[in-house]
């Protein structure tokens, strides 16, 4: 008899699985659901088996950032909607740094590697749209923009959801994309008054904690 599927149990053996990935603890059948709700029957009902677990767990943080993605709506500033994505992607990767750990690890395969890659089309798209309402020069690659945007992104929020910086480091986004716009042929005025209405800390952060 075929066994009902829960989301909710799915989603907790994912999450339950990248925390301990962070902890480096050993993830077997057992000790994947020791201390949980469920047998280990759920993971061969919801994937088929520890192989399958793994592939859904790095699928999972591109799933997720999709959907973040998918929160930022396009305004009639292509430049504010590709500040606003790398945001959406420094938000995401804080909201869920387990997952965020394992998203890059080709140690792990995808379940799905045409849905992962179509999270970069987000940035793509809005790149395009700019090149088009002529911010940026019209030989600008807007795949090589959205590369560049990414990586930025990345390389922030790396230092902060699993390296050793302050979060105060991601407030270095918004000028380095500025820079990297304004090198793409827009404005300068224009384009640090678009990437300031698209960036958002990421998460409401505030201050930095007084000492003591």
């Amino acid at each position: 008899m075929a066994r009902t599927k829960d989301p909710a149990v799915r989603t907790m053996l994912i999450e339950r699985a990248a925390q301990m990935l962070r902890a480096r603890e050993p993830i077997t059948l057992r000790s994947l659901v020791a201390g949980t709700c469920v047998s280990t029957m759920a993971v061969y009902t919801h994937f088929g088996g520890m192989d399958g677990m793994w592939k859904a767990l790095r699928q999972e943080g591109f799933t997720r950032l999709g959907a973040r993605f998918a929160t930022v709506a396009a305004s009639a500033d292509p430049v504010r909607d590709l500040a606003a994505l790398v945001a959406a992607y420094l938000g995401n990767a804080l909201d869920h740094p387990d997952l965020y750990r394992v998203m890059f690890d080709a140690t792990f395969e995808l379940e799905d590697l045409e849905a992962a890659d179509a999270t970069l089309e987000y940035l793509v798209q809005a790149a395009r749209r700019a090149r088009d309402d002529d911010r940026f020069r019209a030989d600008t690659d807007p795949l090589d923009l959205a590369i560049q945007s990414w990586a930025i992104g990345h390389g922030l929020v790396s230092l902060v959801a699993t390296g050793p910086l302050p979060p105060r480091t991601l407030d270095h986004g918004a000028p380095m994309l500025t820079a990297l716009f304004v090198g793409a042929g827009d404005d300068p005025g224009r384009c640090r008054a678009s990437v300031e209405r698209g960036w958002e800390r990421p998460l409401d952060l505030g201050e930095e904690p007084a000492p003591g």
